[in-house]
């Protein structure tokens, strides 16, 4: 965003009740990073972001409706956060300004600004699945967040498939036809569009042929000794699959015993919402499952899998990409997945294989992987198999295409070309809204109606030329 000329907003990270005498210097602060303060106090953060964002749509929009609450209060407090951050925006816009909202933590947003702003461009990007409409039918304020989301002239997507959601859900559930994806509400019409996010490609290509990471390479091979390594890495949430994978490394070491001793798969979970009960337990079975399958598998002096618990310096995650043999990552849904990314990205000197699950949203543009249904153990195991004994050759073809279409797509371009087609909506705005004739064209236009020989007249249902009414 410090690219060009634009203005970030959002929490700052402190209770609104704490910062009073501070709110004017912390202000300042941020606005020299081209970043504007929106504060909100600790109890709404809680109603607002962990028991609705996270306790509702996100297990919704996931596929897991079995871990969703509906709080009214939660709601509120949704809706109070969404007016605050529209209070905020209000405050900086300035005619002419594009703005461009983020993520399911505020889908209301949109409605509320072009109630307040006057002809607002506006664009929104979903950053996690939307779900087919048996699941999202399912959450009760479900037209209220079509709604908001309508407010926006551009709404996109990672995939196809989360488009055509949001299409049928607007279809079905507000009546909104659409075509060539262009929904037409009452007041507006929304353009729905696909932008697949990428990486920052040059980053983790070039930090891979860095000295720091050769160094940390040479760490590596003294630990793992020749070994195949596997590596997987994932934010700790049930979304990303990493007890059935787990359950299908330990049924491979179960099926190949002679790959024992031979590989270490390296497990790396980076701590999320600690404190949260679903998370503690999902942290406490990763940890038996990793202790069971040592205990059962292990060896003195080899442990099949090395479980590393915590955030790790950007140096020693790029060095693991490079080193990795095999990236596993088979999450049970995810809007995107940039580790798969990433690991193609960071490997500038050697082969390897990505294993990804068809659940992600990159599998639709990674099909040079090896995908998998992650539901399924054996196509797990089969591709670890298949991955472990591929000729470096066609790791390197697949490789070669992969990261072809990676370079082209970055994550500037992803950001570019949003914004432009968002700019682009106005043009279209333009042509599709009404114009009145000026004097001369109605002249010619009466003339030709007398001097014509036959005539016809095409009458639009409700609202082209005149309301329409039954009474």
């Amino acid at each position: 965003y410090k690219t060009s000329d634009s203005l970030w907003l959002g929490w700052p990270g402190i209770d609104r009740k704490n910062s009073n005498a501070d709110r004017e210097e912390i202000t300042q602060r941020l606005l020299q990073d081209h970043c504007y303060p929106v504060f909100l106090s600790q109890r709404e953060v809680d109603e607002y972001y962990n028991k609705f964002c996270s306790a509702t749509i996100w297990p919704l929009f996931h596929y897991f409706p079995q871990y969703a609450t509906y709080s009214p209060s939660a709601w509120q407090a949704y809706e109070r956060a969404n007016r605050t951050f529209c209070d905020a925006v209000v405050d900086v816009w300035q005619q002419g300004d594009a703005i461009w909202v983020h993520d399911f933590h505020l889908m209301l947003l949109p409605r509320m600004l072009r109630e307040r702003l006057q002809d607002p461009l506006i664009g929104f990007f979903l950053h996690i699945p939307f779900p087919s409409l048996e699941i999202y039918r399912l959450l009760p304020w479900r037209t209220q967040i079509l709604e908001g989301l309508m407010g926006a002239d551009l709404v996109g997507f990672h995939t196809w498939d989360y488009a055509a959601h949001f299409l049928t859900s607007t279809r079905y559930l507000l009546g909104y036809d659409s075509s060539m994806g262009r929904i037409t509400g009452p007041d507006t019409i929304t353009k729905v569009d696909v932008f697949p996010m990428g990486i920052d490609y040059e980053r983790f290509a070039g930090t891979a042929s860095t000295r720091e990471v050769d160094r940390e390479i040479k760490k590596l091979e003294e630990s793992f000794q020749s070994r195949r390594v596997i590596l997987s890495v994932d934010r700790l949430d049930y979304t990303k699959g990493i007890l059935r994978r787990l359950e299908a490394f330990s049924t491979f070491l179960e099926e190949n015993p002679d790959y024992r001793e031979k590989l270490t798969y390296v497990v790396v979970v980076v701590p999320s919402r600690i404190g949260v009960a679903r998370y503690a337990l999902l942290k406490r079975q990763i940890d038996e499952m990793v202790g069971a399958i040592n205990g059962k598998y292990g060896s003195i002096g080899w442990a099949p899998i090395w479980y590393i618990y915590r955030a790790i310096p950007f140096p020693s995650l790029v060095a693991l990409y490079r080193r990795a043999d095999v990236a596993l990552i088979t999450p049970l849904r995810d809007g995107m997945n940039l580790v798969a990314k990433e690991y193609l990205a960071s490997k500038v000197d050697r082969p390897g294989v990505l294993i990804l699950s068809e659940t992600a949203g990159s599998a639709k543009e990674l099909s040079e992987a090896l995908i998998v249904n992650v539901n399924n153990t054996d196509d797990i195991v089969a591709a670890l198999k298949e991955a472990l004994q591929m000729s470096e050759a066609e790791q390197e073809e697949r490789l070669r295409i992969l990261q072809r279409r990676l370079r082209r797509y970055t994550v500037k371009r992803w950001a570019q070309d949003f914004i432009d087609t968002l700019e682009g909506t106005v043009k279209w705005r333009e042509e599709m809204g009404a114009h009145i004739l000026g004097a001369q064209a109605r002249r010619r236009m009466i003339k030709s109606y007398q001097q014509a020989q036959r005539r016809l007249l095409l009458l639009d249902y409700d609202g082209m030329l005149a309301p329409f009414s039954t009474r």
